[in-house]
């Protein structure tokens, strides 16, 4: 076998079928590639999609990653603070008045 053999390629080159593709089949893609791409309209796109679209684009991942971490920390820290006052208040009340606690 040889690599450079004429008459091989050339059979080989008929015996591949090629399937013809639909009328402006290029245009049709280049235009859902468009569509995809472009920005959608006021009409066409809430608030919530805008905020989230605007969230979810690479330079404001990060940002948006640490920012949710930050808030659920800081909500953790402000149960844990309620939680430990609550729990002060009945030790308090506790050694205060013992038979006051039904």
């Amino acid at each position: 076998m040889n690599p450079d053999d004429a008459k091989l390629s050339a059979l080989l080159r008929e015996g591949r079928a090629s399937p013809s593709l639909p009328p402006r089949f290029q245009q049709n893609v280049w235009q859902r590639i468009e569509d995809i791409e472009a920005p959608k309209s006021a009409h066409e796109m809430n608030w919530v999609d805008a905020v989230v679209a605007l969230l979810l684009r690479p330079r404001f991942a990060f940002a948006t990653a640490a920012a949710l971490i930050i808030l659920g920390i800081s909500l953790g820290a402000f149960d844990a603070t309620k939680l430990a006052r609550q729990n002060a208040e009945a030790r308090y009340v506790a050694i205060v008045a013992p038979n006051s606690i039904r």
